[in-house]
């Protein structure tokens, strides 16, 4: 009995992470306490969490198992010493080099079913793990890679763009305004890329938090160009959430299959004049 419910505790962790920036209710984000630090001895605290509303511990935490940091000199590390609470899991991070750093978790999932003995089986794992392995003799095999990347910045005494620069894989957002110097009603100008490429006509979307507050969500919808570009302002100091997802379409509707999807999602903050 102990072993069943580990194992669907496992399984619903899994879907939540690689579905929660897409097309469920709820949302997965990264939320640092601040995105410029100017201190001798500078840290940055993280919280990470699923929600139904942007940056409220009101759901699940998001595990930070994962999430790698890149320092301003481009050499990237996995996180170590991350809390995991009830709704939320915490991180605090020393920033030992001054300049931006990258703190982003990148999966890369698979998930599909096939027929064996006249049975629809299912599955969903990471790429390359036993749980996603075909079984010899499986028929009406459908498979589709799922990647999610999810992000935010932070500086430590000043700014620089090592940190900044794509992997080339998968669905990315390149700051083209520094992510880390925002301020109210100065454009905001970003570019995506997908598999290195330039994303155009990639519909993406920006969205405040503590919506409670307002009792509207306050999203703006906006649309990349032909070089995968795109500029937009916001109405008020905030942390806000940047989402968008490759093939796109309205947030839970049911969609075709398509043998690789891409969700992107990041946090960054926006300061007043």
């Amino acid at each position: 009995m102990q072993l069943k419910r580990l194992s669907k505790t496992l399984a619903l962790g899994l879907i939540a992470a690689t579905l929660s920036m897409t097309a469920q209710a709820h949302n997965a984000w990264l939320l640092p306490n601040s995105t410029m630090i100017d201190a001798k001895e500078a840290w940055v605290s993280l919280d990470a969490g699923i929600s139904n509303q942007l940056f409220e511990f009101n759901h699940a935490p998001l595990r930070l198992d994962s999430l790698m940091i890149t320092d301003p000199d481009g050499v990237t590390t996995k996180a170590e010493g991350a809390v995991l609470g009830k709704f939320r899991s915490t991180l605090d991070l020393r920033l030992p080099k001054d300049g931006t750093y990258r703190l982003a978790i990148v999966n890369n999932n698979v998930m599909g079913s096939y027929k064996l003995n006249g049975e629809t089986k299912r599955f969903r794992g990471a790429q390359g793990s036993p749980q996603v392995q075909v079984p010899a003799g499986a028929t009406e095999v459908q498979t589709t890679q799922v990647q999610t990347r999810l992000e935010t910045f932070v500086s430590a005494n000043k700014m620089n763009e090592t940190a900044l620069k794509p992997s080339g894989s998968g669905l990315e957002m390149i700051p083209v305004t520094h992510p880390t110097d925002l301020r109210v009603g100065e454009p905001i100008k970003v570019r995506f890329q997908l598999d290195g490429k330039p994303a155009a006509n990639l519909a993406f979307s920006v969205t405040p938090g503590t919506a409670k507050y307002r009792g509207a969500s306050g999203e703006q919808r906006l649309t990349t160009d032909a070089k995968g570009e795109a500029s937009f302002t916001v109405p008020a100091a905030n942390m806000y959430w940047l989402n968008a997802s490759f093939p796109g379409g309205e947030r839970g509707a049911q969609q075709a299959p398509a043998a690789k999807r891409y969700t992107y999602a990041a946090t960054f903050e926006v300061l007043p004049q």
